[in-house]
């Protein structure tokens, strides 16, 4: 026996193909995608030389990446400049011992 659909249910607008490893075809399908979205992301994907499917796949799998580490301000600045080496700076001695500060005003 078939689907029965209304003539108000909105028709599956989009499926998205993927292989697993077992080689198996998993689909998704998109029901009730507002026409501006379904026309910004067709003009998407024709920016980057895909299909629409090919374009929300790669909008999926980057939703789902695991982040990249955060990098300190620490390491970003010895990798950019670690291989010049460092600088020897000659500290002059203390001539007063320092004193706390006196917070009590």
């Amino acid at each position: 026996m078939g689907v029965v659909r209304s003539r108000d249910a909105p028709l599956p607008l989009l499926a998205l193909l993927a292989r697993t490893e077992e080689d198996a075809v998993a689909a998704l399908s998109i029901r009730g995608l507002d026409d501006g979205v379904r026309e910004r992301l067709r003009i998407r994907a024709a920016q980057h030389g895909r299909s629409m499917e090919a374009e929300i796949r790669a909008i999926l799998v980057d939703a789902v990446r695991d982040p990249a580490p955060a990098t300190s301000l620490f390491a970003a600045l010895l990798d950019r400049f670690g291989e010049m080496g460092g600088v020897e700076l000659e500290l002059p001695s203390r001539a007063n011992v320092p004193r706390a500060a006196d917070l009590s005003a």
